[in-house]
């Protein structure tokens, strides 16, 4: 068995994020699920506007800290469009041990937050 592919962990993430912002009354205006293009998720609740950009994490700490992602194109787009911007970090893990990649065909576990806002 393979571990999932760079983008197959980025679309198991996308599903797992969308899913909880469905549970939360977003409505998504545009999907992105291409790996290299930001955000993945253009959403609106309540009137307001969302960038969500979300990335397949490792650890516990990466669901909460978008440190690595170059944030400042993403933000003059959403100002644009007076949107605000979000992070999604999604720790991904194998299903019985979390520290362990996931792998093709079998169960995985994931941890995920919810959003950070990306100031």
């Amino acid at each position: 068995m393979q571990p999932l592919t760079q983008q197959e962990s980025h679309n198991l993430a996308m599903n797992i994020a969308g899913e909880e912002l469905q549970k939360e009354g977003y409505e998504f205006l545009a999907i992105n699920s291409d790996i290299k293009k930001n955000p993945q998720f253009v959403a609106l609740k309540n009137k307001e506007t969302i960038f969500v950009v979300v990335r397949p994490v490792t650890s516990a700490e990466e669901t909460e800290s978008y440190q690595n992602i170059n944030v400042k194109p993403i933000i003059d787009h959403a100002n644009k469009h007076n949107a605000k911007v979000y992070y999604a970090g999604v720790w991904l893990g194998h299903g019985k041990d979390i520290n362990q990649p996931v792998i093709n065909g079998e169960e995985y576990s994931f941890a995920y937050v919810g959003l950070i806002e990306v100031k």
